[in-house]
């Protein structure tokens, strides 16, 4: 099945396009099905429908993976028999009669704008301090993904027009307005960049570890999280709390959805309208505070 796997993989990056981040999770989750189906002694080509509903029992009492793990397991899995039937490597989807379980809702975390100026404030002076601010900095102006944010090159800013160029999923491309505040302190970080580089020969990207290459998403990870707690943040920081917060923040000061959709790089609208649901708490403050009765 070694064989079948990695050619499910080069569909999933050729064909349909999808980052390498994306592709290595799906592979994970099918090798993961391979593996109990092996352990089953079961053809994985030649599964009746009710085999699978017997993996997602594994999952859930055996494993007892979450309801959003063992969904992510099952799509999965459900891509893989998708990309066997267009190859004709099976004549029936075994997961045709698999109906995707209901998630619970769960609501986006989101900084306060009290625990952005914290972090927006903190001292920094050091190349990585100043690297780590800007990258705040821009996350919460552009609602950045980690994979965007990394592969970022010098020639994507424009701090000038104040605008940055972001390529996202399937290599979608969007332009993302930045605030004069953002602008300014990457004009200080390229400052501090080119100055602690000065006699070496680095990578175009904006973002350089001490070596000079591409700063990796580990170490952005280890770094706001670092930065979270010297700052006395009461939750760990993580490149998509920043997206989240971006996309909260716009919201409550006013902006539309559309708009929203835009510069998350959302293809479907729905997937932006999680947002909506953020600000019935903000709502509610507002509604006791102003009416009569309230």
């Amino acid at each position: 099945m070694e064989q079948l796997l990695e050619d499910y993989k080069s569909h999933l990056s050729f064909e349909r396009q999808l980052s390498p981040h994306t592709v290595e999770a799906y592979a994970a989750d099918v090798r993961h099905y391979l593996e109990y189906c092996a352990a089953n002694e079961k053809d994985p080509l030649r599964v009746p429908p009710e085999f699978l509903d017997q993996f997602a029992y594994q999952l859930r009492v055996i494993e007892r993976l979450s309801a959003s793990s063992i969904q992510r397991k099952r799509e999965a899995v459900k891509s893989f028999y998708k990309f066997l039937l267009i190859e004709n490597r099976i004549q029936e989807d075994p997961t045709r009669f698999s109906a995707a379980a209901k998630l619970p809702g769960r609501m986006p975390e989101q900084l306060s704008r009290q625990e952005m100026e914290r972090l927006l404030s903190f001292p920094a002076e050091k190349y990585d301090e100043v690297r780590t601010l800007t990258i705040v900095e821009l996350l919460y102006a552009a609602g950045l993904r980690v994979s965007e944010l990394v592969n970022l090159r010098l020639e994507n800013v424009d701090v000038k027009e104040g605008w940055v160029l972001a390529f996202g999923k399937g290599g979608k491309q969007r332009f993302v307005p930045l605030h004069p505040s953002c602008c300014r302190r990457l004009k200080y970080y390229l400052s501090v960049r080119e100055a602690h580089f000065a006699s070496r020969t680095v990578g175009s990207e904006l973002f350089l570890n001490k070596s000079g290459a591409k700063i990796s998403r580990q170490s952005v990870w280890k770094d706001l999280a670092a930065l979270g707690r010297k700052a006395g943040i009461s939750r760990p920081l993580h490149p998509h709390l920043f997206r989240h917060t971006f996309a909260s923040h716009l919201l409550q000061g006013g902006a539309d959805l559309r708009s929203l959709q835009e510069m998350l790089g959302h293809s479907n609208l729905v997937t932006t309208q999680i947002y909506t649901h953020l600000d019935v708490g903000d709502l509610k403050t507002k509604h006791k505070k102003c009416h009569p009765h309230g």
